[in-house]
């Protein structure tokens, strides 16, 4: 995946074979727990929907590179008085992401193998030679916005990911899904994931 700063960008993967990534609510939790150590250090978050065997993640990248501890504490390691320092990018930091949330899953359900599809994948919404506003990939193909051709991508993307839960008939209401940011910006929850005034930035509305 490349990655630029100052782009949003889509990121998205589901499981091996359409296989659950999620069994409770605990593991959507401690997702995003993840999200919150490895991606928020590279990016803001402006919308975000956790299905029960996929996920979708928009993003403004700021930094590419971060320093970290060799052995990082985060990862289930403790460090050594001799703390050793190096850089990770936003590429690796969502590998660990993706490999240390499936040791998790693989300790819980005593299962192994491939826990996510390979690659990830990263669309890049603002840049134009890249992208149309009519047209966007998702983990079930190419969707064309025949419906509202005039709006933005990124737009068209932010509306995409809120209204999975919805089109996956889990429930009939955006909002009734807790597991995405449609209940921090429609009001009903106070959630500290997302960067509001990064998605008024771009006239990202729901």
């Amino acid at each position: 995946m490349n990655f630029e700063t100052g782009d949003l960008y889509h990121i998205y993967n589901q499981g091996n074979n359409k296989i659950p990534i999620f069994y409770s609510q605990e593991n959507y939790l401690f997702f995003l727990k993840k999200v919150i150590n490895y991606i928020l250090p590279h990016a803001d978050i402006l919308a975000w929907c956790l299905m029960p065997n996929h996920f979708h993640l928009m993003v403004y990248v700021h930094t590419l590179e971060i320093e970290v501890s060799e052995e990082d504490p985060s990862d289930g390691f403790t460090p050594s008085e001799a703390v050793t320092k190096k850089k990770r990018d936003l590429n690796n930091s969502i590998g660990v992401l993706l490999r240390s949330y499936t040791r998790a899953i693989h300790k819980q359900e005593k299962m192994s193998g491939s826990l996510f599809r390979n690659p990830t994948h990263a669309e890049c919404l603002t840049t134009p030679d890249t992208t149309t506003p009519s047209f966007y990939n998702t983990p079930y193909g190419t969707v064309i916005n025949m419906h509202y051709p005039e709006e933005e991508y990124p737009q068209v993307c932010f509306n995409y990911i809120h209204n999975n839960p919805v089109k996956a008939r889990l429930v009939k209401q955006a909002e009734d899904w807790e597991f995405s940011s449609y209940s921090d910006y429609c009001g009903k929850r106070n959630g500290k994931l997302i960067n509001r005034k990064r998605a008024e930035e771009f006239g990202l509305v729901i």
